[in-house]
């Protein structure tokens, strides 16, 4: 599938000039009511580019036990020293498995959800659609580059 590098190249120009800010570890996720057994363990590497709107990308392991890759666009609406509370949008790769999904292109997912930082740990909560889980919530650490 050529559309995830697609929307990769159309959204990272802008910060390509500099180093991202921000690099962020996956470590694993929660699935509210699953239906059946997801992979919770979920390590993965993210580069964060911080602006008005953050773009993020990266590669994880993800919960059908396959690499995937990920760009997310997100904005935070609440933020103090040490902490933020925001949401994001996202296009995530699920080699072989987009069909497991509701709307996907191909094998690319179409993610939104709500996200919050408190010092280095990271969490995000991703709406299901009620049939195979109610909702997932993943969580990490996250730390400023110099």
């Amino acid at each position: 599938m050529r559309f995830a590098p697609l929307c990769l190249a159309l959204l990272l120009p802008a910060a390509a000039h500099a180093g991202p800010d921000r690099i962020s570890v996956l470590l694993g996720s929660e699935h509210f009511n699953a239906t059946e057994d997801f992979q919770e363990f979920n390590p993965g590497l993210f580069l964060t580019w911080e602006g008005s709107w953050d773009v993020s990308v990266g590669a994880y392991y993800n919960s059908y036990e396959e690499v995937g890759a990920l760009v997310s666009v997100g904005r935070d609406f609440w933020q103090g020293e040490n902490y933020a509370v925001g949401a994001f949008g996202a296009l995530a790769l699920y080699p072989g498995d987009g069909d497991r999904f509701d709307i996907a292109v191909g094998d690319v997912v179409p993610l939104i959800g709500l996200q919050a930082r408190y010092g280095n740990v990271f969490t995000q909560l991703i709406p299901g659609n009620g049939e195979t889980t109610d909702g997932v919530l993943t969580f990490g650490l996250t730390f400023e580059l110099p």
